[in-house]
């Protein structure tokens, strides 16, 4: 069995978009090279897709996610979440609210996020990132 991936929200977005215009790109790219893996999302990642989709929309959300395990908030998230916000607080370095959540909850997982924004989560300690292009 392979490694386990959490894809982020705009892996998710790049992925539709390329789906849409008929042209893959680097997140089917990025698929092929990680066809070993077992994706995962986060609930933060599938409330925001939630969030730009309409109710007529709602039959391909419930397709897109149904392909990945969705990884929840629990306890121990939330301490992660509230020691990353600290630190990042700290050291002047925060990011938006819901991408620190989908950091917690990859951190108190020990599994790597794939994203195309690696600068932004790169900021935090203990996360892995893996990029594509």
């Amino acid at each position: 069995m392979g490694r386990v991936l959490i894809l982020e929200t705009t892996f998710l977005v790049d992925l539709e978009r390329e789906r849409l215009r008929e042209a893959p790109g680097p997140a089917h790219r990025f698929l092929a090279s990680h066809s070993a893996e077992r994706l995962h999302v986060t609930a933060i990642t599938a409330g925001e897709l939630a969030a730009g989709a309409s109710d007529e929309e709602r039959p391909a959300w419930d397709e897109l996610l149904g392909r990945f395990r969705i990884l929840s908030i629990d306890r121990e998230v939330c301490w992660r979440y509230g020691r990353l916000f600290s630190y990042l607080k700290d050291n002047g370095l925060l990011i938006a609210g819901n991408d620190l959540w989908i950091a917690a909850i990859a951190v108190s997982n020990g599994l790597p996020l794939a994203t195309r924004n690696e600068r932004h989560f790169r900021r935090i300690p203990e996360l892995r990132v893996v990029g594509y292009r």
